[in-house]
């Protein structure tokens, strides 16, 4: 490995060590949920953030919007929103001598870190606005091709249990993002610290530990990143393990699997588990990485069959259980 490469990641290392602590002053106890979100800005990658009202997830994006130094905006989705709403529209405009000419109003989506709440009350029309966006970081606007800010993130929240009035995103946009991040209850202890951190006098401030320009430096050297060939064939062992087409394939995922993810879920592991080592302090992944993103960025990318759903299958213990063979089998080899 280079000198200059190495030197690279280990003052990397202590940034990211510092924007952790930023965030975890203001979002208390929930180190997987930033872990994860942290991974998916340096992926250069967007994230779908399941979990009920009222668990921080708004403060969470707001915190890291001030830590990595981005501009943020937030849109609620609500099912009468339109695409325009999102992306902006032309609107006539009469200048000072009378003439009169078209003008791009900006939407929201014109920003670097974009909160998208509760996504799937949007109709899939709007939901579709994104689609774009997310893949290709530009919009289309009266037949003209904007380009969005750079870098550009989403942050896109959903309510796992209010399913009334809801749109749920179609499987091509949920394989958009990155990672899926469950964001749970707290525990006796955090919420107890919460309690005493949020009701009083004043409130723990973020500060900013990033910019831009550095956040795209550190997904540039999160590539040059070594991946060991060890991990790499993990990787490809992991995700073709869950296409019930596969001869590789179990017979329990053939019978609980009605489609598994495709190769943009093996890039999203290659990405995600460098991003780890760096949020860990090392230097290179290891296989154990793998089993550590497996279910984030496999389990959205999957569906049960409509006998597992009858009979309460889990994707995500599902995905533990196969991944933990993998190692196993591996380990003894």
């Amino acid at each position: 490995m280079a000198e200059d490469l190495v030197a690279g990641i280990e003052a990397l290392e202590n940034k990211l060590a510092e924007a952790k602590r930023a965030i975890n002053a203001r979002f208390i106890g929930q180190e997987r949920v930033v872990e994860l979100t942290l991974a998916a800005l340096l992926c250069g990658g967007h994230g779908l953030l399941i979990g009920l009202p009222g668990l921080g997830k708004t403060r969470l994006v707001d915190t890291l919007s001030t830590v990595m130094g981005l501009h943020g905006n937030r849109i609620q989705f609500t099912p009468d929103l339109m695409p325009a709403d999102i992306l902006g529209s032309e609107v006539l405009e009469t200048g000072n001598d009378g003439g009169r000419a078209f003008k791009f109003i900006q939407g929201p989506i014109f920003c670097q870190l974009l909160m998208a709440d509760e996504i799937n009350r949007a109709s899939p029309r709007t939901q579709s606005a994104l689609l774009q966006a997310m893949q290709e970081k530009v919009v289309t606007v009266a037949g003209e091709t904007r380009p969005l800010a750079a870098p550009f993130h989403v942050l896109a929240t959903q309510n796992p249990i209010e399913q009334e009035g809801t749109y749920p995103l179609p499987e091509a946009q949920l394989d958009r993002f990155l990672v899926q991040i469950d964001v749970q209850y707290p525990d006796r202890k955090t919420e107890k610290d919460i309690l005493l951190a949020t009701t009083g006098t004043e409130d723990a401030q973020a500060h900013q530990v990033f910019d831009a320009d550095s956040l795209m430096a550190a997904q540039t050297l999160l590539r040059r990143m070594p991946v060991g060939d060890a991990v790499v064939e993990m990787i490809l062992d992991l995700v073709r393990a869950f296409r019930p087409g596969e001869p590789a394939a179990s017979q329990r995922v053939r019978d609980t699997v009605a489609w598994g993810p495709g190769p943009r879920a093996a890039q999203a592991l290659m990405l995600t588990v460098r991003a780890r080592a760096l949020l860990e302090g090392r230097l290179a992944p290891s296989p154990a990485d793998v089993i550590n993103m497996a279910r984030p960025v496999l389990v959205h990318r999957m569906a049960l069959t409509f006998s597992a759903r009858a009979r309460g299958e889990d994707l995500g213990a599902l995905i533990d259980e196969v991944a933990g063979g993998i190692l196993r089998t591996e380990a003894a080899a």
